[in-house]
């Protein structure tokens, strides 16, 4: 989540043109929806199956190889999603973090037993409608760190958002941080279970539906 690096890092000039690398297209005679299907379910899976022990990326982060073939599998899904409309009444949810390449969340997953704690879920609740973004990252039982966000629509796959506040929240007590930043998230691949995103930064993030909506 692009949000976090920016919140940590406001003063960091930011790259608004990030250089993914271009899916490969092969040439096939005909894609009917039966066989498309067949290839999203198999794509998906090979992905989920990458991500799995990789500690929603701590592991990654020493494993080059292994970034590589996750972001090449990202980038088949992204084959998969293109021109389909990813930004609508779906896109709302509670969505748990899978996978991630943003290095200031992994830090604080890692880092926060320092703080006598431990990381729980990390969210992205999105409420189209309302035009709201809570990224959110629990610490069990009673603490949360989350940054408030606007949104607005930008294309079939675009949001742009801008930071609103931030909260760093206990269980009787909550110190309000300062904002900063704004960015831009594309939804490469959405279906029901899961959701694949790469952002500003030319990070990427793997995020599943929750089976509960965070509520502040």
């Amino acid at each position: 989540m692009a949000s976090f690096h920016l919140l940590l890092n406001p003063f960091k000039p930011q790259n608004l043109k990030p250089n993914f690398p271009k899916p490969h297209y092969s040439q096939t005679p005909k894609i009917t929806s039966s066989s498309l299907s067949t290839q999203s379910k198999s794509a998906k899976r090979d992905l989920l199956n990458l991500i799995a022990d990789e500690d929603r990326g701590l592991k990654t982060q020493k494993d080059s190889e292994k970034r590589n073939s996750i972001v090449k599998a990202i980038d088949a899904m992204a084959v998969l999603g293109a021109g389909t409309v990813t930004t609508g009444d779906t896109l709302s949810a509670t969505w748990r973090l899978l996978w991630t390449t943003e290095k200031e969340q992994l830090f604080i997953i890692e880092k926060a037993f320092l703080f006598g704690t431990q990381a729980g879920d990390v969210l992205q609740v999105i409420d189209v409608e309302k035009k709201t973004l809570n990224n959110v990252i629990t610490f069990p039982p009673d603490g949360v760190f989350f940054v408030r966000s606007n949104i607005e629509i930008a294309s079939l796959q675009r949001v742009n958002f801008r930071f609103a506040s931030a909260v760093l929240r206990g269980k009787n007590w909550e110190i309000p941080l300062p904002p900063f930043g704004q960015g831009w998230f594309e939804t490469v691949y959405l279906d029901d279970e899961i959701r694949v995103v790469k952002d500003i930064r030319g990070d990427y993030l793997v995020v599943d539906r929750a089976s509960y909506a965070w509520k502040e």
